[in-house]
């Protein structure tokens, strides 16, 4: 393993500076992934969440390169009056407060300077998800990458080692089924199906922000607690009983009115219909006839293999893709964008 010293001369630390959390990754000349990090930024509240964030990361590090590469999808929240401004003032202050080259990613130009930001903002706006495709046709020539995170769910085709979405932006991708609203962590569970089963009858799910996707995995057993970051809806625990809780309002009960197993099965049903819709938006991009591999990253990519076996599609996990220690390989496929603009600048690949 390279020392301090080197690292600081010759690696890149690679950033993804989301809504709701900020990734960072320290990525060797070689292309190693020597150290992964991913902390709460609940960037809606203010940018000095981004702040606290930041100098939060920076402590953790043992050594600071002077080569940054950055890439974003917080421009999005509404702190913001729209995407352009969130951009600029994003990249504004990442070059302010970090020391040395600061670069950000577009998807059109590559990595270019804050001065250049005006001129590709429109390219620089949540293209994460492209880093980490073109990341990956660097090995890859022939998949479907579906990164499952907190919030949304990226279904990206890579053919012949080139990206081939057919949407491009955030509303073209949401057109297309290549972006879906809806990850393991934050999602409200009114967002993923009307009328759930429970007890052997369809119920209706109430419109209210009583739970999110974060309880239902916890009460499957699926959601690791370090990617398990975000507030409840209620500000309460994140404990089986108070998942549960949570849980049982969605469909006008309370905890007490059954055993913890009924709302565990009911957590599966609503993990059923997250399935769905990502096996739908699947359907729609790819013949079920070609021989397209899923490739899993994200905090949910549990539920990429699992689309997988149901699919009968062979699945590669893309933490088996990266160079990594052994102490960041999980945490690289939760961060890949951050893994893979890193790399990208450094012109190495995974």
């Amino acid at each position: 393993m390279p020392q301090p010293s080197q690292i600081k001369s010759e690696a890149t630390i690679g950033w993804d500076v989301g809504g709701a959390h900020l990734k960072a990754a320290l990525v060797s000349a070689t292309g190693e992934v020597l150290d992964v990090h991913q902390v709460a930024c609940p960037l809606w509240r203010g940018i000095e969440e981004l702040k606290r964030a930041l100098a939060e990361v920076l402590e953790q590090l043992e050594s600071i390169p002077q080569r940054h590469a950055v890439t974003m999808t917080g421009e999005l929240v509404d702190i913001f009056p729209n995407r352009r401004t969130g951009v600029l003032q994003i990249a504004q202050f990442m070059a302010e407060h970090l020391k040395g080259d600061v670069r950000f990613y577009s998807a059109r130009q590559g990595l270019v300077d804050v001065s250049q930001v005006p001129m590709w903002a429109d390219y620089i706006a949540s293209a994460n998800w492209h880093a980490s495709a073109s990341l990956i046709a660097k090995s890859i020539k022939k998949a479907v990458l579906l990164d499952v995170g907190s919030t949304t769910s990226d279904l990206i085709l890579i053919k012949d080692g080139l990206v081939a979405s057919q949407g491009f932006n955030d509303a073209e991708r949401m057109r297309f089924d290549e972006l879906i609203y809806a990850g393991v962590v934050r999602t409200p569970l009114m967002a993923l199906c009307q009328k759930v089963s429970f007890n052997g009858h369809l119920v209706n799910v109430a419109a209210e922000h009583f739970a999110t996707t974060a309880d239902i995995y916890r009460l499957t057993g699926e959601l690791i607690d370090e990617d398990d970051m975000v507030e409840t809806a209620d500000g309460a625990g994140k404990t089986e009983l108070e998942s549960a809780r949570r849980l049982a309002r969605m469909i006008g009960r309370d905890v007490e009115d059954e055993e913890i197993s009924a709302w565990k099965t009911l957590a599966f049903e609503f993990r059923k219909a997250q399935l769905m819709r990502l096996q739908e938006a699947l359907t729609s991009l790819v013949d079920t006839n070609q021989d397209m591999p899923l490739l899993g990253a994200g905090a949910g990519r549990f539920l990429v293999q699992a689309l997988a076996n149901k699919m009968n599609r062979s699945y590669l996990d893309v933490e088996s893709l990266l160079n990594t220690s052994k102490s960041a390989t999980r945490c690289a496929s939760i961060c890949l964008p951050a893994v893979a603009v890193a790399s990208l600048s450094l012109g190495v690949e995974c």
